[in-house]
């Protein structure tokens, strides 16, 4: 990936086993429709309402659409407004100032200090390391700090000092501490209760976030969640602001950049005050990790957007309490790709015998083409449907990132036609960024429909050479017990 070149940025621009999980998702809606009755109802029936009028407004004007549909809509937005305890939270600031000016990302960590442990200074070194000057230019790391030990504070507070000083001049670091005030919120623990300890857990946590993501919803266009033990790969902010770029004009809530249950997730920042409020409404025996699953459906994302490569892996194991609650955070492995058999038809310009096939082909061949216009595709039609679990889609040459397809998106095609002419209907998987995809395939809980077509879209004319380098798919996970 060519370095990001900054000045032509815009500025502002072992845990539960599987039947535990389902299980919680299920206590997750009932009990909290029990306590929260007609508020959650409501909360529901807008997700269902929100969905179809996504889908009518393809066949439907605006003038069709009932005022009872545009109530409930309206009511869906309310969730925006933050709950009363989050309205009159308290923060203390402990390290450095904000910044002067709205910045492009923050990056925010939720940190419960455990004894004997430094997992945080080695977090924050990790982000510092694998950042440049330009890119923590566009950034602000916040980090908000829960412990009940005065001393472990105070001495955490210190060493963060002495050992970013550089950083927190420049207002690239700012440490609070926040607190819940007025009536305890639905999803936190009251006095005359006696949690197990995983609910203690899950209830701390969920304030944890919620403070945290209260504080950030002002200071940035978007806002990266990690935790506390977090590594991450060199050039991340780069990889992130580039991503966040091609999907600036697409519906999206949640993108994730890693398999990790917590970090990696980058969700925009004028929706953290309905996350954080989403966070505090469900009961206390909710965990966290479910309901950040769940809260994209609310906003009509059905499926997760997931990317084929993490940035950012962990570095150190759950405490025993935390392993017994959560489930284990385990990154995807693959093996090499295992292209199903498909033909390849494209309305490209093919010359003489380099034939789009070898887009498809698994070895050093290539497809290239001259002066793609828009609207131009390359379609992989699979012999029979698969259900795959991972595209990447190259473009451009390996090493000088040249030919690369400037604008361009990849689909997912349903219901192949008879004539093997491509499939009936086409759905987003994402878009080529900087020449290149890289995504998880998800499908919809109830669907048993498999993918058939495999579509690569051109969406703007390019006056130079394309190279389609190389499409890969997966259809299985690599096994590693079953390798050893």
């Amino acid at each position: 990936m060519p370095f990001l070149d900054f000045d032509k940025m815009p500025r502002a621009d072992p845990g539960p086993r599987s039947g535990h999980r389902c299980l919680c998702r299920y206590v997750m809606v009932v009990v909290s429709l029990i306590l929260l009755g007609s508020f959650l109802q409501e909360r529901l029936e807008e997700h269902l309402m929100y969905s179809l009028l996504v889908e009518e407004k393809k066949i439907l004007n605006q003038q069709q659409i009932s005022s009872e549909v545009k109530s409930r809509l309206q009511a869906f937005k309310d969730m925006q407004k933050t709950s009363q305890g989050l309205q009159h939270a308290k923060y203390k600031l402990l390290v450095g100032a904000p910044p002067h000016e709205k910045k492009l990302l923050t990056v925010g960590v939720s940190s419960a200090l455990h004894p004997h442990e430094s997992r945080l200074l080695d977090t924050l070194h990790s982000l510092f390391q694998a950042s440049s000057g330009p890119e923590l230019d566009r950034v602000v790391m916040l980090v908000s700090l829960s412990d009940s030990d005065p001393e472990r504070l105070s001495q955490t507070v210190a060493n963060i000092s002495a050992l970013f000083r550089t950083h927190i001049e420049a207002r690239q670091l700012l440490v609070v501490r926040g607190q819940l005030s007025g009536p305890p919120p639905p999803g936190t623990l009251r006095p005359e209760g006696r949690p197990s300890p995983c609910e203690a857990l899950f209830s701390v946590q969920k304030a944890d976030h919620a403070l945290l993501m209260n504080f950030a919803a002002n200071l940035s266009e978007y806002f990266l969640m990690l935790d506390d033990r977090v590594h991450c790969m060199p050039k991340f902010i780069s990889s992130i602001y580039w991503t966040l770029s091609a999907w600036k004009e697409l519906p999206w809530v949640t993108l994730e950049f890693s398999s990790l249950s917590f970090a990696g997730k980058v969700f925009r920042s004028s929706d953290l005050p309905r996350l954080a409020s989403f966070l505090l409404v469900f009961p206390k025996d909710t965990p966290t990790h479910l309901l950040l699953s769940e809260f994209p459906l609310l906003l009509a994302q059905n499926t997760p957007i997931r990317f084929g490569s993490s940035i950012f892996y962990h570095v150190s194991n759950r405490s025993g309490l935390e392993s017994a609650c959560f489930p284990a955070d385990k990154e995807k492995v693959f093996g090499e790709p295992d292209n199903p058999t498909a033909s390849v038809r494209t309305d490209m310009v093919v010359l003489s015998t380099n034939i789009p096939q070898y887009a498809y082909t698994l070895n050093q061949e290539s497809f290239a083409t001259l002066s793609p216009v828009r609207g131009n595709h390359l379609t992989v039609i699979l012999e029979e449907p698969q259900k795959v679990i991972r595209i990447e889609v190259l473009t451009g040459s390996d090493k000088e990132s040249k030919y690369q397809l400037q604008r361009g998106r990849v689909e997912l095609g349903f219901g192949p036609l008879e004539d093997l002419g491509g499939c009936a209907r086409y759905t987003l998987l994402g878009p080529v960024v900087e020449g290149r995809l890289d995504q998880m395939v998800s499908y919809e809980e109830d669907s048993l429909e498999a993918l058939g077509c495999i579509r690569l879209l051109v969406l703007e004319t390019q006056e130079s050479w394309l190279l389609i380098r190389q499409i890969k798919v997966w259809t299985t996970e690599y096994d590693e017990e079953e390798e050893g």
